[in-house]
């Protein structure tokens, strides 16, 4: 039987056989697209003061590389008080960050991220939770990294494309009870109860709602007065675009009470992001008021121009000249997207949206690992050869048959995923 030090060897032999440099080397001679161009929006109108959004367009995979640059857009909206949404704004991307591994190329990048979201998402949930606070929030995080989109959520904000030719799809999904029946037997399997509010008679009103808590949703970050079956693991999707680009419509369930996601995406269609951002808030208030917390982020991903170089329009410009200006941009865009690529195609790299960490946290064990030893995968604590539990042992949801092998997690997240799984009650450790 293999021990762990013998696995950690073999892995490291092969993480040393391909210097970084070599790597980045290889994908930019690989790259067979050119890098679009990423222009943003976002609008917002409140009522309870609970949604927070996420912008940042300088994220680098390698530190001082231009040529590893990604986005990342967020929606976080808060229930019970902002403080979650404000946390998880602040800290959820670094804890991603954390939990992938060092030293990749551009497509290992990509493919070891679905497997870090889900790690920086929990530990996000099991920080917060620490401080004790009932607030809780959805959180819908986006990652541009050129052609391909990474969308991770939890809750019911939604991330919707819109493509040339007017074919909308969800990246992501609506973790509800009232509309999943799925989330509604895995919270019942994993201990919770499910049911509508109960008035005098016995006449039940409003949503499904989960109990204790009766929160209607089935994932979220934080939420502690909850049991632990609502769970912070992410429904993670990722595609690649064609070279047409694309439009991205990140919004809170504000937008999406008032609109589905045809409506949103018809709404703003010919406008550039900022406009249509603000055109999406108002279409929802027009159909619906101002019922809850609308924010809106919309994000286009634009072809390159090889012809012509479009400069942004300038700062000091009336509304109306913005809209010639973006008009005539997306006409050339269409034109020479028509050339480049008669059939739109938009090619699904990963989906994955269990609610168990052994099945989302995979077989391979090498992302656990570092220079000094063994992580764990979650909270990416140091730990001793002799101190990690497999996130396979005595897991009936895992495919591998070697619960010796990783990844591994620390007893504080082992305890929690098996919260999560209903094997123990919340709150309580395992002596």
């Amino acid at each position: 039987m293999a021990t762990r030090e013998d696995t950690r060897r073999q892995n490291n032999q092969q993480h040393e056989l391909i210097p970084l440099a070599a790597l980045i080397s290889r994908e930019l001679k690989s790259e067979k697209m050119e890098k679009p161009s990423v222009s943003y929006g976002y609008a917002e109108k409140a009522k309870k003061g609970e949604d927070f959004y996420l912008v940042k367009t300088d994220c680098q995979r390698v530190p001082g590389n231009s040529a590893s640059t990604f986005s990342v857009f967020a929606i976080f909206d808060g229930h019970h008080g902002n403080a979650a949404a404000i946390y998880a704004r602040d800290n959820l991307l670094n804890h991603v960050l954390a939990a992938m591994p060092r030293e990749l190329g551009r497509d290992e990048w990509l493919h070891a991220l679905p497997r870090a979201l889900v790690a920086g998402f929990v530990k996000t949930d099991k920080e917060f939770q620490l401080k004790g606070k009932t607030s809780g929030t959805t959180a819908t995080f986006v990652i541009v990294d050129r052609w391909t989109v990474t969308v991770a959520c939890v809750g019911d904000s939604r991330c919707v494309l819109d493509i040339q030719g007017g074919a909308v799809s969800d990246l992501s999904v609506d973790h509800r009870l009232e509309d999943n029946e799925e989330e509604r037997q895995r919270v019942i399997a994993s201990g919770g109860e499910v049911g509508r509010l109960s008035i005098v008679g016995g006449v039940e009103i409003g949503p499904l709602r989960c109990w204790p808590g009766g929160l209607c949703l089935s994932r979220s970050i934080g939420d502690v007065d909850v049991g632990e079956f609502i769970v912070p693991i992410p429904h993670v999707k990722q595609v690649k675009l064609s070279n047409c680009g694309g439009r991205l419509i990140i919004a809170s369930d504000g937008v999406w009470d008032a609109l589905s996601s045809e409506m949103a995406a018809k709404s703003c269609r010919g406008l550039p992001a900022d406009l249509a951002a603000r055109q999406v808030v108002k279409e929802t208030l027009r159909t619906k008021g101002l019922k809850d917390d609308t924010t809106c982020v919309v994000v286009d991903i634009i072809p390159p121009e090889n012809d012509v170089t479009l400069l942004p329009p300038p700062k000091k410009q009336n509304k109306l000249k913005a809209l010639y200006f973006w008009k005539k941009l997306l006409n050339y865009t269409n034109k020479s997207s028509k050339k480049l690529s008669p059939l739109i195609i938009v090619e699904e790299l990963f989906e994955e949206g269990s609610a168990m960490l052994a099945e989302r946290l995979g077989n391979d064990d090498s992302s656990a690992q570092s220079a000094s030893g063994f992580n764990c995968a979650i909270c990416q604590v140091d730990l001793a050869a002799n101190e990690g539990i497999s996130v396979h042992a005595g897991s009936i949801f895992s495919t591998c048959s070697k619960p010796w092998q990783g990844p591994f997690l620390c007893s504080d997240c082992r305890d929690k995923k098996d919260a999560m799984e209903g094997k123990r009650p919340s709150g309580l450790k395992i002596m």
